[in-house]
């Protein structure tokens, strides 16, 4: 029985070594799997640590019958103690020359998470409450068959 549970135990620990640790996940559904341009998505988090570094991810649910291979987006990004944002237009490919989705998906749903930056790894350089907001900027209007938009946020966990 001690050696079952010594083996569970540093299974455990072997394991939760590998995983990140979870800090923010928010995801904002669209109706009728429309997304309008006026319809940006809204993120508000609070960063204590501005030690650790973070990987930041875009999170994008779509069917299908999405009709593009990629989605532009225009970041708001809003730091503590500024009203202005920082506005950053990235373009996000969803799927390859050969229209195979980079997705995981079951039946006829796909579900991205890609970095939302380069690397994906942001240092939050004060603590205090984030703004990020995403908005379509594709021609499109509203974009259709995207089901949802959102932003996962994990502390970087060095091995």
């Amino acid at each position: 029985m001690r050696k079952v549970l010594f083996l569970f135990c540093f299974v455990s620990i072997a394991l939760s070594s590998c995983i990140q640790s979870g800090v923010f996940e928010k995801n904002m559904s669209f109706s009728h799997n429309k997304w309008s341009k006026k319809n940006k998505a809204n993120f508000q988090f609070h960063i204590k640590d501005t030690s650790s570094n973070y990987l930041l991810y875009l999170y994008l649910r779509h069917t299908d019958a999405y009709p593009y291979s990629n989605i532009w987006l225009n970041v708001y990004t809003t730091i503590p103690e500024e009203t202005k944002p920082v506005v950053t237009r990235i373009e996000v490919p969803l799927a390859d020359a050969e229209g195979k989705w980079f997705a995981r998906g079951m039946n006829e749903i796909r579900e991205h998470k890609m970095p939302l930056n380069k690397n994906g790894v942001v240092r939050f350089t004060k603590a205090g409450n984030y703004t990020i907001e995403l908005e379509q900027i594709m021609r499109n209007d509203p974009l259709p068959e995207v089901m949802s938009a959102g932003i996962i946020i994990e502390k970087q966990i060095k091995n």
